[in-house]
């Protein structure tokens, strides 16, 4: 074991109690991006510290070069990734762990790179390992950049395909949570001309009940959900649309309520977002990405946090991407990275819980 992880543990007045926290493995995202200095300003925070022990995933030496640049204070252990297997052990505070993969010289802030793209591929996929060994408790992710990410071969549309394909996740879905307003999604990253193609009322019940399970995990009761239908004024009767709203999504609605949970709907989802349904409903059911993306960054664009339902081991994200023109300038404001490791560490906390 290093040295450095020693003087770590004996120099933290909260280490008595740190083997009680939750362990969150954060990646960095792409080293090009915003994601490094977010990392910095968690690893010097002591809120976050007396909530978790984070652990960021990737290379010191861009952690170091961001630092510089930003004047952030970069004073945490560093672990090389080969003395991980007998130092992880000992570890009781926040911390990087060093890929030794990429220099800060390969990474020009705000510039797609494929050597960016597949550091921050490595990172994701270490961090999922270290997961499902049961390593870490949960993780939480920086931004990609999906074009670097393809760039350098991986063929992912984003953090949510990558975990439940690596996690084998036989259900899963992605919620935007914030406290003032909450959605999960039927279908993410696929064009409008594919989703009436990719709704069934099964994917849509799956969707129901992961984010019912998941808010009943959050908030400590039975959820109410309020579901958007596909077409402009949920198809008014056949008006608009084939029918999606009677045909797939109505029997869907059906059984969740068969099953117990609370739904209402399909609704038109140009009035689904109101003040008032937002007192109403704890979370909006959308039929596609920008139905709900959109007045979610609307709302809570600094709050709200990615997370991926259904998954063995509990994953959040920041909900904004890269941001390259403010990439290593210290502008970058880390509230949606602290709403995202707190989620984890509150959800790490809570058992899962079936939906009555």
């Amino acid at each position: 074991m290093s040295s450095h992880v020693e003087q770590s543990r004996e120099e933290n007045p909260i280490r008595s109690g740190a083997e009680h926290l939750p362990r969150i493995a954060v990646t960095t995202g792409d080293p090009a991006g915003v994601g490094p200095e977010l990392c910095l300003r968690l690893l010097a925070d002591a809120d976050i510290a007396r909530t978790c022990v984070p652990i960021v995933f990737g290379d010191a030496s861009v952690l170091r070069a961001v630092a510089e640049a930003t004047r952030i204070p970069f004073s945490v252990p560093v672990i090389s990734r080969r003395d991980w297997p007998g130092a992880r052990r000992h570890v009781t505070g926040p911390c990087v762990l060093d890929f030794e993969h990429m220099d800060a010289s390969s990474a020009t802030p705000g510039k797609i790179s494929a050597a960016c793209g597949d550091a921050a591929f490595r990172y994701v996929i270490a961090a999922i390992a270290s997961g499902l060994a049961g390593e870490v408790d949960a993780i939480c992710t920086g931004p990609l950049n999906k074009e670097a990410l393809h760039a350098a071969g991986h063929q992912f549309p984003g953090h949510t395909e990558i975990f439940a394909t690596r996690m084998g996740a036989g259900r899963s879905c992605m919620m935007q949570y914030s406290e003032e307003i909450t959605c999960s999604f039927v279908t993410t990253h696929v064009g409008y001309a594919e989703v009436p193609g990719l709704l069934t009322s099964e994917r849509i019940l799956d969707v129901i009940e992961l984010t019912a399970a998941a808010l009943l995990r959050i908030r400590g009761r039975t959820p109410r959900l309020l579901v958007c239908g596909l077409n402009p004024h949920a198809g008014e009767g056949g008006l608009f649309g084939e029918r999606e709203e009677e045909r797939i999504i109505a029997p869907a609605l059906d059984e969740a309520r068969r099953r117990g949970m609370h739904v209402t709907g399909p609704v038109p989802p140009d009035t689904a977002f109101t003040p008032a349904r937002r007192r109403e409903f704890d979370a909006v059911i959308c039929m596609y990405h920008d139905q709900g993306h959109i007045p979610v960054k609307m709302i809570a664009f600094d709050s709200a946090v990615n997370t991926t339902l259904g998954l063995p081991v509990t994953r959040t994200s920041v909900d904004h991407g890269t941001a390259f023109d403010i990439a290593w300038q210290g502008k970058a404001d880390p509230g949606s990275l602290y709403s995202a490791v707190r989620l984890a560490a509150k959800l790490c906390r809570t058992a899962p819980t079936t939906v009555q």
